[in-house]
């Protein structure tokens, strides 16, 4: 359907594809992966047509009609969240909006005189409309942006009101309910809840047409994929399979490279001995000649490329009192919206809680009464003796200076470390060489989270309050974040979707729900194997 022939990009000073091929055939569904700024994004706009390759082609079957999700959502204002969806579904949504005209025109006193004319539109337009299943298309519509966690009010509400993670849904939501015959999705889990995440992973498997998609998940990649196309150093490269047959391969692959490559060296170094040795005696110079010649032919075998694989390591944290956070009949409530009505809830020392819920049953609300963000109603919570918390929020990322380098960052937060230590702590969390003179305003999200991160876990809280800790985090990071996270020794309390971090890190349930808080035992794993469902959400 899609055919990248011999592509060529080069991005400034960035060679970003170097004489790449892949396709992209029917009924395929990929997972493009690669490290962050590899060319994936390029990629995407190189097929919709948006940037052409420097050299090469790309062929797109004709008739074949494309969907391309990207982060960037672009202005959305002035309708509802359903006709916005409804808008991506072609020619129905421009029969829609006639029709919308024409029912207003019938109600129009200015346009009494026409009223026969319009009534005779009407009737042609809405046959059209019927005959387009357009009356079946608004259900499906908030079939969709059910799924994706809207309520009925926000389906019907200003789309303009919605803050930008909601919009990237109803984003989503249009290609989705649009079904082309390929879509291009580039990290479409970001903004998700983890009940949204499990109905688009239901939905994705059911659709027949093509995918290209990045994802910093890799469970939700795992479910969907079945095929990898890795990019890397400019080149394409295909495996057949899910996300973990392809980071089982491509290991085996360096390995053998790797051992291929230290072979190839030392008959190289043998070779270059005798050479050395023999060169000046006349009675070897027919077998020196012979093995120089030998050398310039042979084919040299690359080294395997470093992956920089980054990893933090934990000084050890203060030891805390056992009771590590109290909650005393709480109340809560936002509004009319009551979130909590006389909770009890004790935090203990060790434990690693990961809190699910439902979209509005205050997950991040008990992340911030606990870090003092909040307040409660009625009740108390209470920390306990000799704990030091440290808390990620998301807006944590605002409060960072635009002015400031990465570097001046860390060392304002740590005066009296010195700078070798101080270039280590940027070096594990993604900041290398020149990157430390980065000023923060240019910061991507990621880049943001991470260094959020650095400053948290430099000098360790021994109770880590996390509210979503992965979502802007690529795949090397959130291995660096788990492995480290895993040797922690204080207490977690934790919200995140990603099912990966939960299961790896969790080694206690706390499930909301409006009869109250249920408590399990035991973590993320066992809490799936003992309800029968991944998110709260899913009890049907």
């Amino acid at each position: 359907m899609i055919r990248l022939d011999n592509i060529s990009k080069q991005n400034g000073s960035r060679l970003v594809f170097i004489e790449a091929s892949a396709a992209l055939q029917k009924g395929e569904k990929i997972g493009l992966v690669g490290p962050n700024g590899a060319g994936k994004t390029t990629l995407f706009r190189m097929i919709t047509g948006q940037e052409e390759p420097d050299e090469g082609l790309i062929l797109v079957d004709r008739g074949v009609t494309i969907g391309f999700f990207s982060q960037d959502v672009g202005e959305m204002s002035g309708r509802s969240a359903v006709a916005e969806v409804m808008e991506g579904a072609g020619a129905v949504s421009e029969v829609a909006a006639e029709l919308a005209k024409l029912e207003a025109a019938m109600a129009d006193p200015d346009q009494m005189d026409q009223l026969d004319a319009i009534i005779e539109r009407f009737g042609e337009v809405q046959s059209r409309f019927e005959e387009l299943g357009g009356y079946a298309l608004e259900g499906k519509a908030r079939e969709v942006l059910d799924g994706l966690g809207f309520s009925q009010e926000m389906m019907d509400g200003d789309v303009g009101k919605l803050s930008g993670g909601w919009k990237m849904r109803v984003a989503l939501g249009r290609i989705l309910l649009m079904r082309p015959d390929v879509m291009l999705l580039d990290e479409p889990s970001n903004h998700l809840d983890l009940e949204s995440l499990i109905w688009l992973e239901t939905f994705l498997g059911g659709y027949d047409g093509a995918l290209l998609m990045t994802s910093h998940d890799r469970e939700f990649m795992n479910r969907i994929i079945n095929k990898v196309i890795e990019i890397d150093g400019g080149s394409l490269t295909s495996f057949s399979g899910d996300y973990e047959f392809y980071a089982r391969q491509s290991a085996l692959n360096e390995k053998q490279q790797q051992a291929q490559f230290e072979r190839q060296q030392a008959m190289l170094a043998k070779e270059v001995a005798f050479i050395e040795r023999f060169k000046a005696r006349a009675s070897h110079a027919a077998q020196v000649q012979s093995r120089v010649k030998k050398l310039e032919k042979i084919d040299r075998v690359e080294p395997p490329k470093r992956r920089q694989s980054v990893s933090f390591d934990f000084r050890p944290a203060p030891r805390s009192g056992e009771d590590v956070a109290n909650f005393r009949g709480v109340h809560k409530r936002y509004g009319n919206k009551v979130i909590y009505e006389g909770l009890d809830l004790l935090v203990r020392r060790k434990e690693r809680c990961c809190v699910l819920g439902v979209n509005g049953a205050g997950k991040s609300t008990l992340l911030k009464l606990v870090a003092g963000t909040a307040e409660p109603d009625a009740g108390s919570v209470t920390l306990g003796g000799s704990v030091k918390m440290g808390y990620f929020a998301q807006h944590a990322m605002d409060l960072l200076d635009g002015e400031s380098t990465v570097f001046e960052t860390l060392d304002a937060a740590f005066p009296h470390a010195g700078q070798g230590a101080l270039r280590s702590l940027a070096g594990a969390f993604g900041f290398s060489g020149d990157e430390v003179e980065k000023r923060c305003r240019l910061l991507s999200g990621g880049e943001k989270a991470r260094l959020v991160m650095a400053l948290m876990l430099y000098d360790p809280p021994n109770f880590l309050v996390l509210d979503e800790p992965t979502n802007h985090l690529d795949l090397a990071t959130k291995e660096m974040l788990i492995t480290a996270l895993a040797n922690y020794e204080g207490t977690m309390l934790f919200v995140s979707h990603d099912r990966h971090f939960l299961a790896a890190l969790s080694n206690r349930v706390l499930e909301l729900t409006p009869e109250g808080i249920h408590q399990y035992d035991g973590g993320y794993s066992e809490y799936v194997a003992r309800t029968g469902h991944e998110a709260p959400g899913l009890h049907a």
